[in-house]
C-alpha cells in the first residue's frame, strides 16, 4: 500500500485514478478506486452481524457528499463517508436508528494512523462533486430472495412481492382473521422499519393507495410484522426492508402471482386447531370460523 509519505517524497500527485490502495481498519477494509470505495467487511465473532450480512458494498462517489475524520474511543480515529440522502436504500430504511458501532459508513483506525486517514480523507473530498438528495438509489442492496422470522410470523421477499405468513403462537386474532398476506411491490409506496433494538420494533408496508386503511398498532395490522427478543434482528430485517424499498422505488410492473404451492396437511391441521381455539375463546365468530376453515381446507 502506498502511503502519503511515499507520494510526497516522489513529488508525484496521488490521484484516485491511480489508486487501488487499501486501508484496513476495525471490522472492515476500504479499497479506493477512481469512482468508488469498495468496503469489505470482516467476518468474526466481534464483527457486527449487520456487517457480516452485508459482506461487501461498493459505494459510488456520486452517492457521497462528504468525508469526516474525528477522534474515536480508546485511542482511535474514525473515518466516515457521509452518504447523500436517498442514495442508499439501507440508510434510508434505517432512518437514523443504527447504533454508532453498526454504521456501515464508519472505518475505525488506530490513532497512530490518523495522518494516513487524513490524507485519504482529503483525496476523497477532492473528488466529490455531488451533494443534497439523490434522485434515485445509487448503492446496491442485497438481492432477493430474502426472509426473516418475526415474532408473529415469517416475512419473505422474492423481488416482486412481500409475503407474511402468520405464526399460530404469536400472531394476533386480527391477523389470523385476515389470513396470510401477499403485497405486490407495485402496490406499495414505502416501508417503515423500526429497529428491534428499540421499543415496539416492527416492519410495516405502506400501501400506495392513500385511501387504504391503516391500523395504528403493528400487532393488529396485517401489513406489519412485529419484532421481539431474538425476532427480526437488525442484520436480517434491515437489509430486507432496504431491498423492498429499493424495489418500490423502481415501481416495476405488477407481477403475476404464481400458483400457490400445496401446504403440508399437518400444518393445515395445526392452523385449523388454533383457529378452533380462537373460536372457543370467542375471538372468532361462527361465520369467521367456518369461512377461514374452508379457506385452509381448500389449500390441501
Amino acid at each position: 500500500m502506498r502511503s502519503a509519505q511515499v507520494a510526497t517524497e516522489e513529488h508525484v500527485p496521488h490521484t484516485m485514478s491511480r489508486m487501488g490502495d487499501v486501508l484496513a481498519g476495525c471490522h472492515a477494509v476500504w479499497e479506493f478506486e477512481s469512482d468508488s470505495v469498495l468496503i469489505r467487511y470482516e467476518r468474526g465473532i466481534r464483527t457486527p452481524k449487520l456487517f457480516q450480512a452485508l459482506g461487501e458494498r461498493r459505494i459510488p462517489l456520486s452517492a457521497v457528499q462528504g468525508v469526516t475524520l474525528a477522534p474515536g474511543r480508546r485511542g482511535t480515529v474514525v473515518l466516515r463517508l457521509e452518504p447523500r440522502p436517498g442514495a442508499d436504500p439501507l440508510m434510508e430504511a434505517a432512518d437514523g436508528q443504527l447504533k454508532e458501532g453498526s454504521d456501515p459508513y464508519r472505518l475505525v483506525l488506530p490513532a497512530e494512523r490518523e495522518t494516513l486517514a487524513e490524507y485519504y480523507a482529503d483525496e476523497l473530498k477532492g473528488l466529490l462533486t455531488e451533494s443534497g438528495p439523490a434522485e434515485r438509489h445509487l448503492v446496491a442492496v442485497p438481492e432477493a430472495p430474502l426472509q426473516f422470522k418475526a415474532y408473529d410470523g415469517k416475512a419473505s421477499f422474492d423481488g416482486t412481492a412481500v409475503q407474511f405468513r402468520w405464526s399460530w403462537t404469536g400472531a394476533s386474532s386480527a391477523k389470523w382473521k385476515a389470513g396470510d398476506q401477499s403485497f405486490p411491490v407495485a402496490g406499495l409506496s414505502g416501508v417503515e422499519w423500526r429497529s428491534p433494538e428499540i421499543f415496539e420494533g416492527h416492519l410495516r408496508l405502506v400501501p400506495r393507495d392513500p385511501g387504504a386503511a391503516r391500523t395504528a398498532q403493528p400487532d393488529q395490522d396485517p401489513a406489519s410484522v412485529v419484532f421481539g427478543l431474538g425476532y427480526g434482528p437488525v442484520h436480517e430485517s434491515l437489509p430486507f426492508a432496504a431491498a423492498v424499498l429499493a424495489a418500490v422505488r423502481t415501481r416495476g410492473p405488477v407481477p403475476v402471482a404464481p400458483a400457490a404451492p400445496r401446504r403440508d396437511p399437518a400444518d393445515i391441521a395445526e392452523r385449523i386447531r388454533h383457529l378452533g381455539e380462537l373460536h372457543q375463546a370467542g375471538l372468532v365468530t361462527d361465520e369467521e370460523f367456518s369461512s377461514k376453515k374452508a379457506e385452509l381446507l381448500a389449500e390441501l
